[in-house]
């Protein structure tokens, strides 16, 4: 074989034209656009769940706290991070199409009740040691994702996310008989981000806007309530340590941080990518409370989460498997 310089002289090679050397410079940049897009999108994606992993860390630092007092400062403080957000980013057209169209304001006003629900069980179990009961509920709420899908928006389940179903069940039923009490925690955060998530699925506001339309809703009773406790000396804000009163602060970035950079995984990685990117919030608040809180973990609560484990693998290859059917 010649080599190529003998080809070009000897006239066997033809040389690209300028548009073919520019639209293949083109497409080669937009791949490698493309490929680090993809890869922030899958750091970003793991930084947020990871962080939501990790909040029960935050929430035992102040455990000292009320959960209901907790609750509030998340709202207020929430409110304040997302209007510094939306004033950088100067999004402002969606509070006129709130203003015009009633049902939203509506919509939001539900799923604002149904996330303050979420969070002050979650607070409240924490606080509680209950974090592998809490775990156990963001385990199975992709799972009822789907059931809710199926019931109100008319998706049809493939027969491995039937499977998957069916396993998520038997372990309820073996947690509800071998543990002794019924799985009320797990089944009541699954239950309310559930429902969140298809009321927000419905809205036309983005994750960012829907959060501070939400916490703008409920944030008069919130801070109503922590100027009553305040007022006689009994809330923690400003009274119970300066580290204290910064950490209450702080629950508004804790909570808006891990949701912007979520909003960012999203736009960037394939669903079936941030499907299975979500298991990693309550497997680490599952190692937290088995390890690091030392929340008991018996071989009848083994029994119970062995199957949905399964049921989520089954559920994870069944996403992936539906995303190359598609891209295909």
């Amino acid at each position: 074989m010649g080599s190529p310089s003998a080809d070009r002289a000897s006239g066997s090679a033809r040389v690209p034209t300028f548009r073919e050397v520019v639209l293949e410079r083109t497409l080669f940049y937009a791949i490698n656009q493309k490929d680090r897009s993809v890869k922030r999108g899958i750091i970003a994606g793991f930084m947020a769940y990871t962080l939501w992993g990790l909040l029960p860390v935050y929430w035992k630092s102040i455990e000292a706290v009320p959960a209901l007092e907790i609750l509030c400062h998340r709202m207020v403080w929430s409110l304040v991070f997302l209007l510094l957000v939306l004033v950088a980013r100067g999004q402002w057209a969606w509070i006129q199409q709130v203003r015009t169209t009633p049902s939203i304001l509506l919509l939001h006003l539900v799923s604002a009740c149904l996330l303050t629900l979420n969070w002050f069980i979650y607070i409240w179990a924490t606080l509680s040691g209950h974090i592998v009961d809490a775990s156990l509920g963001y385990f199975i709420t992709p799972l009822f994702s789907v059931v809710l899908g199926v019931l109100f928006l008319r998706e049809r389940l493939r027969p491995g996310q039937r499977v998957a179903i069916g396993f998520a069940a038997v372990g309820v039923l073996v947690l509800t008989l071998g543990y002794g009490s019924f799985p009320w925690i797990a089944l009541a955060l699954t239950l309310t981000f559930g429902l969140y998530g298809l009321v927000r699925k419905v809205s036309p506001l983005g994750s960012l806007e829907g959060l501070s339309l939400e916490t703008a809703l409920l944030v008069l009773p919130a801070l109503g309530y922590l100027l009553y406790v305040g007022a006689g000396h009994g809330g923690a804000f400003g009274h119970a340590g300066a580290s204290t009163t910064l950490l209450l602060a702080g629950t508004g970035p804790v909570t808006a941080i891990p949701l912007l950079l979520f909003a960012a995984a999203a736009r960037q990685v394939r669903l079936a990518t941030v499907g299975i990117l979500q298991y990693i919030a309550p497997t680490f608040q599952f190692l937290l409370g088995v390890l690091a809180y030392g929340e008991p973990f018996t071989p009848a609560r083994l029994l119970g989460f062995a199957p949905i484990w399964l049921a989520l693998a089954i559920y994870s290859f069944e996403g992936l498997r539906e995303e190359r059917e598609r891209r295909s």
